[in-house]
């Protein structure tokens, strides 16, 4: 059957429901967060199942949580609670006893599957097969493994040039999977590696690499127990990355003070009620922030340089505030950062940042003695068009009190996927690594490519204009995590071929090449067993600790393929044995790849010793206070300039946001917890002061536009709901407001898509308000 192209699918239907609003919490888990995580597991896995399950996950024999990267504790683990309520909502979609086969794509086009919400596709059922939507049908239909790798390896050999092929990855793969992608993209000929990085932390990366040489957060877990500050900016741990409270909760007990810097108050960050102790059911909890600072969407520099003002103020006036010694032995730019900060007006910052005056002066106070400080940030720094130079002040405020290779103190970057730092760190990159190009060619006698290769929208905007005809996916789900869904849906269908290797169904698979396929994989907590061996992988943490993974569950099918052996399949298909490459055989014997990267990357020398027990951390220089190979052989300040948006009396700076039953682009369910929030996605947060002055009801529906370069975009059927938020700022969930973000709109030098500061209009009634 032919397709029939609906111009929204793309998008999950606009389909308004009624929606129940209650107050924000006030804590979070607790046993309602056991309850939750519980119920969901127990529903899609049954009951025995899912305790086996939760059991094994985040230990040192069992497999590592599909959801984010935050590290498990170096000595005692929970023997029965080493996760928490999104971890036990992932592995639960992971180890659904639900599956989507033949009879399933059957009944069911793909126009039609593009009618369902994002959460209906979802639990659809695991992929069980491999499938091919063939060009011109709207149905996806089983295919042969053997076939899908020829269609494939045929595609790519009638490229013109290896350039015009794209290898996507998602941060959930393992190290071997992803070194073994990596190895092949550059065998085929090109750096076209975007990952899903370039849409999250890449700006941390690049602020990270320039200031202190290395593009990776510099402190461990332990670390949180020995922190005299610690400032939470941009990120809501409640909801993506609840074990961070845990650790927070330590600090706080052992004396630290929490600032919190973020335009939403979130119930993570005023008390955490501890699942794994229980008397934290029958109290209050832990009170986790002690000052919050609600700053205005992308106002965190002048924020900061309002603080670091007053700390030089304090430190002139002859208070010994700043770790001098550190300073004149150990950094360079010291000089213009106070020039700067001397010709900036104090008033002036803390107007612009929308900060109460005298929470800025506490803040002052707060930090002014403390030695030890830990940063930590997520999406609300790196997604702004400034999102490089609002970390670098954050650095900058480590670097003056010495904060940076000490105990309890320095950068702690928190990663949304569970291996997309490790991704990085075995070669998943655009860039071109001289070092890692030259170890390629020692180990493997090949010249790796030399050329700079596409990050994320930059593949996007090639595979728009025809100029990249292959696109294949190592995971994840790219339609509705990457800006401007229809351009980049747009962007799928002029492709030759897509390929998804994938767990289960998402909406990237419904924009499809001219052929499409999709190659199912073994999850994380299913056994992996290649040539009658087991096999285990390997991730790295988001303090650059590595360590093992080992399923235990039977596979949801005898046709799945763990993502080694595809890739494996697929380098074979297309490169044969060129360079002398054994690519099968590698796919038989994980420790055969793991091999490899201890030759080719450095830190892993003696990989697969090291890799026993609880795992090892990489080099870090900064943890090490070791700056040598900077540009000045020390690490360096920064002078920021101060973001300016010049919005219209009719605009807003929107900032997009996950609900409480949301990771990345998986939606769990239609609920936001925590925020008061319940049976909704199409919602706008905005002031109530602000809905007063437009105009607007509670719950009135609306229309969202924004418009740049010319290019109208508008986000239609939006419920506005008041809450507190600075004024002139909104709120509202990904993917749903992501067809607002323009293609061509990112931050500087990382290329990361301002999701969180976009310039919108509201539409009421077919006007603007």
């Amino acid at each position: 059957m032919a397709k029939k192209k609906n111009p929204n699918r793309y998008l999950a239907p606009e389909v308004l429901s009624e929606i129940k609003q209650g107050n924000p919490a006030d804590y979070a888990a607790g046993f309602k967060g056991v309850s939750v995580a519980l119920n969901h597991a127990i529903e899609e896995m049954g009951f025995n199942r899912a305790m086996k399950t939760l059991a094994k996950m985040n230990q040192e024999k069992g497999f590592d949580c599909p959801g984010c990267a935050w590290p498990d504790p170096d000595d005692k683990r929970s023997l029965f609670a080493e996760y928490c309520e999104n971890g036990a909502k992932a592995i639960a979609e992971e180890a659904t006893r639900k599956k989507t086969g033949a009879e399933f794509f059957r009944t069911y086009s793909i126009s039609e599957l593009s009618q369902w919400s994002d959460m209906e596709l979802g639990k659809s059922g695991r992929l069980i097969q491999p499938l091919i939507c063939k060009e011109g049908t709207d149905h996806y239909e089983p295919i042969e493994w053997n076939e899908a790798f020829r269609i494939i390896g045929q595609h790519l050999q009638a490229l013109d040039y290896p350039n015009e092929a794209v290898f996507y990855t998602s941060g959930r793969s393992s190290n071997e999977a992803a070194f073994l992608w990596g190895l092949f993209a550059r065998a085929f000929g090109t750096n076209n590696m975007p990952d899903c990085s370039n849409m999250c932390h890449e700006s941390s990366g690049v602020a990270l690499k320039q200031t202190l040489g290395i593009g990776k957060g510099s402190i461990v877990l332990d670390d949180f127990e020995h922190a005299d500050v610690i400032i939470v900016a941009g990120q809501n741990p409640g909801t993506n990355h609840p074990r961070m409270l845990s650790a927070l909760q330590k600090a706080k007990l052992n004396g630290a003070s929490v600032i919190t810097i973020n335009p939403l108050e979130e119930a993570g960050l005023k008390r955490f009620k501890n699942p794994q102790k229980p008397m934290d059911y029958f109290t209050s909890g832990t009170m986790i922030t002690d000052l919050f600072l609600q700053v205005r969407i992308n106002q965190d520099i002048p924020l900061m340089k309002a603080i670091l003002k007053g700390l030089l103020e304090k430190e002139k006036n002859g208070e010994k505030i700043f770790d001098q010694a550190f300073i004149q032995s150990q950094t360079h730019g010291y000089e213009a950062l106070v020039q700067d900060l001397e010709q900036q007006d104090w008033n002036a910052l803390v107007q612009q940042s929308g900060v109460d005056a005298d929470a800025v002066r506490q803040a002052v106070e707060v930090l002014a003695p403390a030695k030890k400080i830990i940063v930590c940030w997520a999406m609300g720094l790196t997604q702004h068009k400034n999102g490089v130079e609002t970390i670098k002040e954050f650095v900058n405020l480590l670097l003056l009190k010495g904060s940076v290779g000490i105990k309890g103190g320095g950068t702690c970057p928190v990663r949304g996927h569970s291996n997309v730092q490790g991704d990085r760190t075995v070669g998943i990159m655009h860039h071109v690594s001289p070092q890692l190009n030259q170890s390629i060619k020692d180990v493997f006698g090949f010249d790796a490519p030399d050329k700079v290769g596409l990050d994320v929208v930059h593949s996007i905007q090639a595979m728009h204009k025809g100029k990249a005809k292959v696109f294949i996916a190592l995971g994840g789900n790219l339609l509705s995590a990457a800006s401007d869904t229809h351009y980049t849906g747009e962007a799928y269908e002029n492709c030759e071929l897509t390929v998804s290797i994938a767990t289960k169904l998402n909406r990237s698979h419904l924009a499809t090449g001219k052929t499409s396929l999709i190659l199912p994989t073994l999850g994380r907590s299913e056994k992996d067993i290649s040539n009658g061996k087991p096999q285990f992988v390997t991730v790295e943490n988001s303090m650059g600790k590595v360590h093992r993974s080992t399923g235990h569950l039977e596979p949801s099918s005898n046709q799945l393929m763990s993502e080694p052996r595809i890739v494996a399949q697929i380098a074979h298909a297309t490169l044969a044995k060129k360079y002398g490459l054994d690519w099968l055989a590698m796919a038989n014997d994980y420790a055969l790849i793991r091999e490899k990267i201890a030759q080719v990357v450095s830190g892993f020398k003696n990989y697969e010793q090291q890799i026993e027990g609880s795992g090892f951390y990489l080099p870090n220089n900064a943890r090490n206070a070791d700056f040598s190979k900077m540009r000045y052989g020390k690490a360096e300040f920064s002078v920021c300039p101060l973001p300016n948006h010049s919005l219209a009396k009719d605009e807003f700076l929107l900032m997009t946001i996950r609900s409480h039953d949301q990771f990345n682009t998986t939606i769990y369910g239609m609920d936001d917890r925590y925020r008061g929030i319940y049976n909704a996605r199409r919602i706008v947060m905005m002031n109530p002061k602000d809905m007063e002055t437009h105009g607007i009801k509670n719950q009135q529906v609306i229309d969202i536009r924004s418009n740049y370069n010319g290019k109208e975009r508008i986000a239609k059927k939006f419920r506005v709901i008041p809450y507190d938020i600075p004024k002139g700022n909104l709120a509202g969930y990904f993917p749903e407001m992501n067809p607002l973000i323009p293609i061509d709109q990112f931050a500087d030098q990382s290329q990361t898509p301002i999701s969180k500061s976009v310039v919108v209009s509201l539409l009421l009634n077919g006007s603007s308000s």
